[in-house]
């Protein structure tokens, strides 16, 4: 962990360039380019959001934990319950951890739906009935 709290995302020191060369850092990254570290959005009885600082001093939401759904169905969106996590294209083990990112199969009141959002960025979920 850095001494901000964020994420690094770099490339490798050991990463060679296409003509066998090794890649030279031409500079370290500043506290403005950071990253954060990943919501892991849950399911859970109540839906808990955490808010934080973006860059220019934005201010935006981060969910950690989520109950309900905007779902789109043919007559519009209805909120709906969230009662599963099915399947995950990220990663198997966020199904069985109940994880939701974007793409994320769930199952809700209204039936089966996909994840149209990132709701670790947004600060709600968004499906699409199947």
């Amino acid at each position: 962990m850095s001494q901000f709290g964020s994420q690094i995302h770099a490339r490798s020191n050991t990463k060679r360039s296409g003509n066998g060369k090794q890649v030279r850092k031409f500079r370290d990254k500043r506290r403005s380019e950071m990253g954060s570290y990943f919501a892991s959005t849950k399911l859970s009885g109540e839906s808990v959001a955490v808010s934080e600082r973006r860059r220019g001093g934005n201010m935006g939401k981060k969910l950690k934990r989520v109950a309900f759904a905007n779902v789109l169905t043919k007559q519009g969106y209805k909120k709906a319950k969230i009662t599963e996590v099915i399947e995950s294209k990220d990663n198997k083990n966020f199904a069985r951890q109940n994880i939701i990112t974007k793409g994320t199969l769930i199952n809700t009141e209204l039936g089966k739906a996909v994840v149209l959002n990132r709701p670790g960025r947004e600060g709600a979920v968004n499906a699409r009935l199947i």
